[in-house]
């Protein structure tokens, strides 16, 4: 179920005026609210553990030979599937560490952050995939509409196309688990339970929008487009009840343009794509550097998806 601005209860209860100085009933009033600890204590929180996690993790792998020798070696072609899964799966890890801690302080389920296991890969998981490829898929025919967008021939074929193939989908489905679970998951919940769900929704997509500038080839319009993709999946996740359409979607989005159609990601070019594609003319039609997802065109195609999305999936099944 969506988060609700009422469920930010914590194990941490007001004290009794009798005993305790003005300092203390200070200090008390500034980190805990009606509902528990503050939303804005709780995100701290969270970013300082998982941050502390991330760093203890790479400094702990980092040790060990065979595998910083794995690493350099592997990475020399560039980015491939085996360096993105590693890095992806370490982060979900660290992020799933940090919410089942915050979950125990906050007596929550991973459920009321928007991750019911229940319905793990379940049907709205792989009712998304093939709706983020819909999208991904339209945005490049209107950029081919305008002589911007072209296949060229394939450049993988047998094993070596389905290897890849796998691999890239693996590593998106664990991307996409980070960015929602993280994004519209835990933070969205947290902050919404403060400032309501809307509010929480486009902080959170400016946040987004910034998070993907630290991408290489990343452009401002890029990370703003990303800030609105971050908005149309708060509406997913608003009408579908909790994250896994969103995650299936945003799994075949990036998978779709990585290395089916093989264009840029986030001004990411990985090696082992499907195509040997090619974007060509003005930037805002293209997106330039940052690929596809950079363009203006986006807009339009984040629009009728939530329009369609309005459809599929009316108001009152978010209750429900």
């Amino acid at each position: 179920m969506v988060p609700e601005s009422s469920q930010g209860e914590s194990n941490f209860s007001p004290p009794e005026n009798g005993g305790t100085s003005p300092f203390q009933r200070l200090m008390h009033g500034i980190l805990v609210g009606p509902n528990g600890i503050r939303a804005g204590w709780r995100v701290f929180m969270a970013v300082a553990l998982f941050t502390g996690l991330l760093l203890a993790q790479q400094a702990g792998l980092g040790r060990i030979p065979a595998l910083r020798a794995w690493l350099h070696r592997e990475s020399q072609g560039g980015i491939t599937p085996a360096i993105l899964l590693y890095s992806e799966c370490i982060t979900v890890l660290c992020l799933m560490l940090t919410v089942l801690v915050m979950a125990k302080i906050e007596n929550r389920s991973f459920a009321r952050y928007g991750l019911p296991g229940n319905e793990a890969f379940g049907k709205r998981f792989w009712q998304g995939v093939p709706y983020g490829l819909a999208m991904l898929t339209l945005l490049l025919a209107s950029i081919a509409a305008f002589h911007g967008f072209s296949l060229g021939g394939v450049a993988l074929g047998g094993m070596a196309a389905v290897h890849y193939g796998f691999l890239y989908f693996l590593v998106f489905v664990f991307v996409a688990i980070f960015e929602e679970f993280s994004f519209r998951g835990y933070l969205q919940a947290t902050l919404a339970s403060g400032i309501g769900f809307w509010p929480a929704a486009i902080l959170l997509a400016i946040g987004f929008g910034v998070f993907h500038l630290g991408n290489p080839g990343e452009a401002k319009w890029g990370a703003i487009m990303a800030g609105a993709f971050g908005l149309l999946e708060a509406f997913v996740l608003r009408r579908t009840g909790n994250l896994w359409f969103g995650i299936g979607l945003h799994a075949s989005w990036d998978w779709g343009e990585t290395y089916f159609y093989s264009v840029p990601d986030s001004g990411l070019l990985a090696k082992g794509h499907l195509l040997n594609s090619s974007l060509h003319g003005p930037t805002w039609l293209t997106g330039g550097s940052v690929g596809p997802e950079g363009s203006a065109l986006v807009f339009f195609v984040l629009i009728l998806s939530a329009l369609v999305i309005h459809f599929i999936f009316p108001a009152k099944q978010a209750s429900g």
